[in-house]
């Protein structure tokens, strides 16, 4: 199945029923009163986090949602039914984002959640709701109100607790088929992973998912490569794995490359708690390998962990500090949902009434 992990779609919620304008006509009771019932609401739009999903690709093909309206009220104070809703599933991890202010609307992280995203019109009242003491046969009713529409963006960030930052070819699918059962597509050239894989790692009694995406380039920020793409998907990260390959001309240059273009993409995705890897050590000499570390953490001012995936050298040290990072999110998240949470004003225009 492709991979599409950004969709645009337009949603209306469906207007309320009318209300009905009725008398009551029975033999013997030719002058009875108003019954005119009230109608129904219309369909909300629901947006479902669907556990099954882990693409929007079925959104490049539908893009417009529209819910019924509510039946209109009937005669002897019959109210109309109210309308079907629409329940659009998505994957979790998707963020909703109002297309024209920006704002997020929605943000879907745990399996089954569920919001509705646009409320239906309400039924308009039939004339029995407008009887008084000076109008005993009103011929007045309301007409269903009208619903609400929005565009709006779906934003799939992979629900990962690690990602793997590198530039291709710097061994992020290895490190993954090594230390989880993902098998993702591995070969000695550049860009062979061009969609993320994730893959599920147990360490010291900790399960947490770790995603590889496609390695980045100078120049990604701005949309070079492949990589861009996919940086969104660190959001939700606890920590960066950044392997840099220890056998490059200048290895800190590369590194220090894309720390930047981490920055001009998004300064906030810069501050995640990152662990540096060189890797491919076992193709170096003991004497090689240590002068180009002492190198590298002279040029970068870090603390970088020597690491083979193939010849399972320094994978321990690697995944030790990356499982404490994981632990200290997920107490922090706990804590976060201990306290109070804002409500999210939504911003909708109304539909023209039919």
């Amino acid at each position: 199945m492709q991979f599409l992990d950004e969709a645009v779609i337009y949603l209306a919620s469906g207007p309320g029923g009318d209300g009905c304008v009725s008398f009551r006509r029975e033999k013997f009771i030719p002058n009875g009163g108003p019954d005119g019932g009230h109608g129904g609401r219309g369909g909300h739009i629901i947006m479902v986090a669907d556990p099954q999903l882990t693409t929007l690709i079925d959104y490049r093909y539908q893009q417009h949602f529209t819910a019924p309206r509510g039946m209109h009220g009937m005669g002897k104070d019959r109210t109309g039914a109210a309308a079907d809703d629409i329940r659009i599933p998505i994957p979790v991890g998707t963020e909703i984002v109002n297309d024209d202010t920006g704002e997020v609307v929605a943000d879907f992280t745990t399996p089954g959640q569920e919001m509705t995203i646009l409320k239906g019109g309400k039924g308009g009242r039939g004339n029995a709701s407008f009887v008084s003491s000076t109008n005993q046969a009103p011929r007045r009713f309301e007409h269903g109100g009208a619903g609400e529409e929005m565009k709006v963006r779906l934003k799939l960030k992979l629900m990962a607790d690690v990602g793997l930052l590198g530039l291709p070819n710097a061994g992020k699918s290895t490190f993954l088929s090594v230390v989880s059962n993902a098998r993702p597509k591995i070969a000695d050239y550049p860009f062979t992973t061009l969609k993320p894989n994730l893959g599920m790692v147990r360490y010291g009694g900790t399960d947490f998912v770790v995603a590889d995406l496609p390695g980045l380039i100078e120049g990604a920020a701005e949309g070079k490569g492949l990589g861009h793409q996919f940086l969104k998907h660190l959001s939700r990260c606890a920590a960066i794995l950044h392997l840099v390959d220890i056998t490059l001309e200048d290895a800190a240059k590369q590194y220090k490359l894309l720390r930047k273009e981490l920055k001009n993409y998004d300064e906030t995705l810069a501050t995640l708690p990152e662990v540096v890897a060189l890797t491919k050590i076992d193709s170096l000499a003991e004497s090689e390998r240590k002068a180009a570390l002492d190198a590298f953490k002279k040029a970068t001012k870090t603390k970088p962990i020597l690491m083979s995936s193939i010849a399972g050298l320094g994978v321990d040290e690697v995944l030790k500090p990356l499982r404490q990072q994981v632990a200290d999110r997920r107490a922090a998240s706990v804590e976060a949902e201990e306290a109070p949470k804002p409500a999210i004003k939504r911003r909708t225009r109304k539909v023209a009434e039919e």
